[in-house]
């Protein structure tokens, strides 16, 4: 097997942060959780993930905002982003303004 990612969850629900890190971790993969937007910069900084889910209706910094942060730094502009959400008029907003959207 490869070597394992390091992989930042990013939601405010403990139980869907749970249920994704132990798929992951099953996966053989290592797992970094977050809260929020806030947190999970600061997590992007200190530990620099391999990859990152990300739910975009979050309190205090939003799934949105943290997206566009990450790619408006040309440092963080790698790191993958999946994003795992419920359909919410956040993310209808944000994903209405993407210019090119990738089929499932």
């Amino acid at each position: 097997m490869a070597d394992p990612k390091k992989i930042l969850v990013i939601d405010d629900d403990p139980d869907t942060r749970t249920f994704f890190a132990t798929l992951l971790e099953d996966a053989g993969h290592e797992t970094v959780m977050a809260e929020n937007g806030r947190e999970a910069l600061e997590k992007v900084k200190n530990q620099r993930p391999d990859l990152i889910t990300l739910d975009i209706s979050m309190p205090e910094t939003s799934g949105v905002r943290f997206y566009r942060d990450m790619k408006e730094n040309d440092e963080y502009t790698g790191i993958p982003i999946i994003i795992i959400t419920g359909i919410s008029t956040d993310f209808e907003k944000f994903i209405s303004t993407r210019r090119q959207v990738s089929p499932p």
